[in-house]
């Protein structure tokens, strides 16, 4: 069950891209908060088809648009994590669309990190050549929400953190790339909007349970917009300067292996009185994942109207899979002639064999990295699901529980919210619904913080969601 099935050509043509319809939609979010209305948008960070099929059915409830953002090191020109290009990423979203009768024109696609990120042990010169091809592509593949990131250090840059001059300078450039990018773009097209800036620490939910969250200064906000904006202003890019909307910064939310540092609004008190004051310009918010829905309204209300979400959302899909895991051996463990998934064993086997995407984030004795491993946070298990015999695993999960449906008690017992749908008349015993269903726990508490909820399009009240 590979997530990724689709593949470009090269050089992506109008019906391999998506329209930039949505970013208005973005805009009208932004100069909804300069009007002192708690609105936003929150960014779902991932390439798990179950995942993007959960979010598309929260916009579909809500009316509303879904923003889907991919990072520079997950799907970039030579292929990232994903194995996907920008353009092999867009045919991937527009098929899940299609599949979900969903119009392209409410997808929002954003990019995530755009810079030398991935490329980071590689000289600068060539670090930035590679990053440049990297925003034009994905600017070309009609991405409409770019985010511009040069904050990290290549193999030849002196020690330490970047000089914020260079890191400016270096923004600027792929700026300009990516204006000439949109230019190459069928007629018509809208420009792409901006973010710049970064959090710190660096992104990824990887914080020691013993470290100190530093909220960002607002001096050095300031700093950033000011640099970025001269920056702009000497590669003649004022118009670009225009359309960026978002700043990066860290409001004092991260999370870790098995902690989550909650949102304290006090802390972030000056940054919010700072940001008003900034015309067009609202912050957006990493590592969001598992704040509660209070902390991520207060976020909202505090101007953090962009709000990224990823592992929590793969976080509940694994939940999902592991409960359905639990109901398959206990339906299906005894009956005759059927081959169980075994799914779990089959994970912790690739997790084994191919420890690169866990090893160094993890630590303890072996028995608390099998935990890790397993039910984490920082969710590293989600690098596993396209590989070929877990995506095997489950497929057979799938087709096992389709073919012969759990009884309603057994739902109750791993998946009980999902079992009270059930019981209303909401969903069927589909396992992909229940998996759906699962992940729109997560989406709807974004999707009340933000104020994109309708009052009935909830799957734990009286709205309706079933399987694509």
């Amino acid at each position: 069950m590979n997530q990724l099935s689709r593949k470009s050509s090269g050089n992506p043509t109008p019906q391999e891209t998506l329209p930039a319809a949505s970013t208005p939609y973005l805009l009208d979010v932004v100069q909804a908060q300069k009007r002192s209305e708690p609105r936003g948008i929150y960014s779902v960070c991932s390439a798990n088809r179950f995942v993007l099929e959960a979010a598309i059915l929260q916009a579909r409830a809500d009316g509303s648009f879904v923003c889907i953002e991919s990072t520079s090191n997950q799907v970039n020109p030579e292929g990232g994590y994903t194995g996907s290009t920008p353009a092999d990423f867009v045919l991937f979203v527009r098929e899940v669309a299609r599949d979900m009768n969903f119009p392209v024109e409410r997808i929002l696609l954003g990019g995530d990190h755009l810079g030398p990120f991935p490329y980071q042990a590689e000289r600068a010169s060539t670090a930035m050549d590679k990053a440049r091809e990297m925003v034009r592509q994905y600017v070309l593949a009609g991405y409409g929400k770019i985010h511009l990131d040069a904050s990290m250090r290549c193999a030849d840059d002196p020690a330490g953190p970047l000089a914020a001059e260079t890191v400016t300078q270096r923004t600027a450039e792929l700026c300009a790339v990516a204006e000439t990018a949109h230019a190459e773009r069928p007629a018509g097209s809208l420009p792409p909007l901006y973010v710049i800036g970064t959090e710190v620490p660096i992104p990824g939910g990887e914080q020691d349970a013993t470290e100190h969250l530093v909220v960002t200064r607002t001096a050095d906000a300031e700093r950033t917009l000011s640099l970025t904006r001269e920056a702009f202003a000497a590669r003649g890019l004022q118009g670009a300067w225009e359309r960026v909307v978002g700043l990066v910064v860290q409001p004092g939310v991260e999370f870790g292996d098995a902690i989550v540092f909650g949102y304290q609004r006090g802390c972030a008190a000056e940054l919010r009185a700072f940001i008003e004051g900034q015309g067009g310009i609202v912050f957006e918010a990493h590592s969001t994942d598992y704040q509660t829905e209070d902390a991520l309204r207060a976020l909202v209300e505090d101007h953090f109207a962009i709000l990224k979400v990823g592992p929590a959302l793969t976080f509940a899909f694994r939940e999902a899979v592991f409960a359905l895991a639990e109901i398959e051996r206990e339906w299906l463990g005894q009956r005759k002639g059927v081959a169980l998934s075994n799914i779990r064993v089959v994970i912790e086997e690739a997790m084994l064999k191919n420890p690169g995407h866990w090893r160094s984030y993890y630590r303890g004795d072996p028995e608390q990295l099998r935990i890790a491993r397993q039910f984490s946070l920082s969710d590293r298990i989600r690098y596993y699901w396209p590989q070929p015999p877990v995506a095997a695993a489950l497929s057979r999960l799938l087709a096992n529980l389709t073919q012969y449906p759990a009884p309603a008690s057994l739902i109750s017992q791993y998946l009980p919210v999902q079992h009270s749908a059930l019981r209303q008349g909401r969903t069927s015993a589909d396992p992909r619904s229940l998996i759906h269903l699962k992940v729109l726990e997560v989406t709807e508490a974004y999707a009340r913080a933000c104020g994109m909820m309708t009052p009935v399009a909830s799957s734990l009240g009286t709205g309706s969601y079933g399987a694509a």
